[in-house]
């Protein structure tokens, strides 16, 4: 089974727009900092989901962002999660507090000492050191760890 999703990164003033999960029961995410995004809607595009996403969670509308990635997550759930990442450096409105946690104006620099997913540090270090697109792919043991992750094909060193 497949799962269609879009995550993105706001930049502002050297700070990314981060949701801490601690609302939802039953949360996949409980606990965890991650980008704002979620699942597509019957025929959207990855930036339709991705401006309804980001409008439902923030309040934002998006005037400037690129698309970056592709994420393939494989969790031991039976389900592979592919991830249309975004970065995002425009956006107009005001913020709205978001249903599924509390969102936070955190400096890039110090998004590594937040509690993220393994495969998250991984992106979050692409989004900095590369310009060009990438696909990326991470196995998960149906836990929290991380057992394995592909970059543009080819194994990675964890």
């Amino acid at each position: 089974m497949e799962s269609l999703s879009t995550l993105c990164y706001i930049e502002n003033d050297g700070k990314y727009l981060m949701l801490h999960r601690n609302v939802k029961e039953n949360d996949v995410n409980e606990g965890k900092w991650i980008g704002v995004g979620g699942h597509f809607e019957a025929d959207e595009s990855p930036e339709e989901c991705l401006l309804r996403e980001v409008k439902e969670e923030t309040g934002y509308t998006l005037t400037s962002y690129r698309f970056r990635g592709i994420v393939t997550f494989v969790s031991g759930s039976g389900v592979t999660e592919y991830m249309s990442l975004f970065t995002a450096d425009g956006f107009k409105g005001e913020e709205i507090p978001c249903d599924e946690g509390d969102l936070e104006w955190v400096e890039i620099d110090r998004i590594g000492e937040l509690n993220l997913w393994e495969g998250d540090r991984i992106f979050l270090r692409l989004l900095v050191e590369r310009e060009s697109f990438f696909s990326l792919k991470l196995v998960y043991d149906g836990h929290d760890r991380l057992v394995s992750a592909a970059l543009d094909g080819k194994p990675m060193e964890l």
